[in-house]
């Protein structure tokens, strides 16, 4: 019996990737987490607020003008700049973070799209606009718990899904040859496996595990185009030696992403 509910996705390369979906659980977590770093912002501008009052309100006498209306603009401002932190606090850490907010950090689940890309800016920006919606009279909450995909109604405008982060598991059944491990030697000054998601090691694990069920042309081509995508992602300009196999490259890629990171990142029932 499962605790969590999985989804499929199916990759352009026709690799099938399964996540775990993030649970109402986590995303409670998440979101009393990122509430609690909300309020402790939120208190240190109120204090800024406070602090500045007294200065604002001797310049404006010092000036000659009128001070009644000084502390209505200061708290019509300190509403806005709250706005905005709400709002912005979601939409720049989802952006800048691949779909994580501290809170989504510390309970280990991220937003994807529903074709298990990264979420990207739009994406990131239509789930900040309608989380107030979804947080009023827990219309979310209620969404989340009762739907397959558990989606708030920001998920279902966005396209997006809320899912568990990799865990570490063991070195797995892939077999890399001595060539590859000596490739990746070469090259690993050139290549920026920083750039690499889990999304993409992934889509290569799943390519090396399954390989031998393909048939030779299906193979070699699907190989080469996700050599191709592998070198653009990492920004490697060129291998050591021409005609390196595009199956060799891959391992070595895989290889060299476990040695640096220190273990094989997938996503797990």
């Amino acid at each position: 019996m499962n605790l969590f509910n999985t989804v499929k996705i199916t990759t352009p390369e026709s690799v099938e990737l399964e996540f775990t979906l993030a649970g109402i659980g986590g995303r409670a977590l998440a979101l009393v987490m990122d509430y609690i770093a909300l309020s402790l912002l939120s208190s240190l501008l109120l204090l800024v607020s406070t602090i500045l009052q007294a200065p604002i309100t001797a310049l404006a006498e010092a000036l000659g003008g009128g001070t009644d209306d000084i502390e209505l603009w200061i708290f019509a401002l300190l509403l806005l700049a709250n706005f905005a932190l709400y709002g912005g606090y979601f939409l720049g850490f989802e952006a800048l973070w691949q779909g994580q907010t501290p809170g989504k950090r510390i309970a280990k689940i991220r937003v994807i799209r529903d074709n298990g890309q990264p979420e990207g800016l739009f994406q990131a920006t239509l789930r900040a606009i309608v989380r107030p919606v979804d947080d009023m009279l827990f219309v979310g909450f209620f969404c989340i718990l009762l739907g397959k995909q558990e989606k708030r109604i920001g998920d279902w405008l966005a396209g997006t899904l809320v899912v568990q982060t990799e865990r570490p598991t063991g070195q797995g059944e892939i077999e890399v040859q001595a060539t590859s491990k000596a490739l990746f030697a070469e090259i690993s000054d050139q290549a920026k496996l920083e750039n690499f998601l889990p999304d993409d090691f992934t889509v290569i694990r799943e390519y090396l595990q399954r390989r031998s069920t393909l048939t030779q042309q299906a193979r070699k081509d699907l190989s080469v185009k996700l050599a191709q995508q592998v070198k653009d992602v990492i920004e490697l300009e060129q291998l050591p030696r021409e005609g390196v196999p595009a199956d060799e490259f891959l391992e070595a890629i895989y290889w060299g992403y476990q040695e640096k990171f220190g273990q094989e990142r997938r996503f797990h029932r």
